[in-house]
């Protein structure tokens, strides 16, 4: 079977998809990724074939950053709207032209997270099964997710209202690149957004995240929605060479904090750093703290303080005391995995769901980066370390997930789709 999986975003979106498609490949399927140009490498280190598909998703995720941040601001609602388009749908055309050429003879075709329009109506065109993939909750459901996280438990810095402007900002803005992208495939006029229009072919939603953070919801959506299967967290299980200065560390001392913030953008890492180094040092606890450049620091951070590159999680995690990330899905199933309690330091996109996710099942606490002090830091480390936090969150790491088990299960309904031809 030929597979074409169509994701964009940063890593942390694109992982989910790679690590279907990767055990895609194993079972001797032919399967072409569509992913960011930045993040062609990432997928074509596992044996993947990648092709550019969209803008930079390093470049946008700095964008959609200070998007988010201005629609807490009045402003000319003209101008947010032109702004909406500038980002939301900026390669719409270009993504459509690379995907219909990609698919071409495709027995199926999936979509990430974001840019459904486009994969729903290439696969309209080429007459072929489509599915998705979400790695956490897009739809509106009755227990949580967009826009309904229970106003006690989203981050007082995000309100209903503002996610619900988002998203139909999105939709607005959209309706033009796909009414346009239609027309030149020869499609008639949608009736239809284009997650409806899948839902209505009954196209699987596979979710990509583990139903224990999310309590009520698999109930919810097995008795409504049948064509939404949990499969639990998908991850690629990179494994990094052994390092045998990290390892030596981390045995010569008390079990490390672990502070990772991915592909979020940290306006000052210096400033940064010397804040985790100073609230460790007071707490008495070591940091073990991922720096993207190889490690380096302009300032060395103290012996209690260690900086690491890319890391194993499954590996390196259990050695560690605590967890501190920007609050990806994958770092949050992988910090809960591993039994630690969490602390999220959220900024945008579906960060927020996670830190409300921990803060429900009282496996950690959850704050906006940009409103964290060396203060207020002290005050969530001391939280979460808290026993009663530490118990909770390796009672809930087991009920969580394989990975391994997680990719068999979606490569398997991807494989069902098609001899059924969703």
């Amino acid at each position: 079977m030929k597979f074409v999986l169509a994701v964009h975003g940063t890593r942390g979106d694109v992982e989910p998809c790679a690590a279907v498609g990767m055990e895609l490949l194993r079972r001797g399927h032919d399967v072409r990724m569509a992913v960011p140009p930045n993040l062609i490498g990432f997928v074509e280190s596992v044996g993947l074939t990648g092709v550019a598909y969209g803008p930079d998703s390093g470049e946008q995720i700095h964008a959609v950053a200070a998007f988010v941040r201005n629609l807490t601001k009045a402003q000319n609602p003209l101008n947010l709207a032109r702004a909406g388009k500038e980002l939301f749908v900026e390669g719409w055309a270009e993504m459509g032209k690379t995907l219909t050429a990609l698919a071409d003879g495709a027995d199926l075709l999936m979509t990430g997270q974001t840019y459904h329009g486009v994969v729903a109506n290439v696969a309209e065109y080429h007459d072929i099964p489509v599915a998705a993939l979400h790695h956490f909750p897009v739809q509106i459901n009755g227990q949580v997710g967009i826009p309904s996280i229970p106003a006690p438990l989203m981050p007082p810095a995000l309100t209903r209202t503002t996610m619900k402007a988002s998203w139909r900002l999105y939709s607005y803005v959209s309706k033009d690149a796909d009414r346009t992208q239609r027309r030149e495939l020869g499609l008639p006029p949608a009736t239809a957004p284009a997650a409806q229009r899948m839902a209505d072919r009954g196209a699987p939603e596979i979710q990509g995240y583990d139903p224990a953070l999310f309590p009520g919801l698999a109930a919810e959506w097995n008795g409504q929605r049948p064509q939404r299967p949990f499969v639990g967290g998908l991850t690629m299980e990179l494994h990094t060479e052994p390092n045998e200065e990290l390892e030596s560390w981390i045995a010569a001392g008390t079990p490390p904090i672990y502070f990772g913030f991915g592909s979020t953008p940290v306006q000052s890492p210096t400033e940064t750093l010397a804040m985790i180094s100073d609230a460790c040092a007071e707490l008495g606890e070591r940091a073990l703290v991922y720096s993207p450049v190889n490690g380096a620091a302009e300032v060395p951070p103290g012996e209690h303080v260690k900086l690491v590159g890319m890391v194993d999680y499954s590996a390196i995690l259990p050695t560690c005391r605590a967890v501190v990330h920007h609050g990806g899905a994958g770092t949050t199933a992988a910090g809960l995995r591993a039994g630690l309690p969490t602390l999220i330091l959220w900024d945008v996109a579906d960060q927020p769901i996670w830190a409300g996710a921990v803060q429900r099942l009282k496996v950690g606490s959850g704050k906006r980066v940009t409103n964290i002090t060396r203060k207020s830091l002290l005050k969530e480390l001391r939280k979460v370390l808290a026993p009663e936090f530490v118990a909770r969150a390796r009672e809930i790491s087991t009920r969580m997930s394989k990975p391994a088990d997680a990719r068999a299960a979606a490569a398997d309904l991807l494989e069902k789709t098609v001899r059924v031809g969703a």
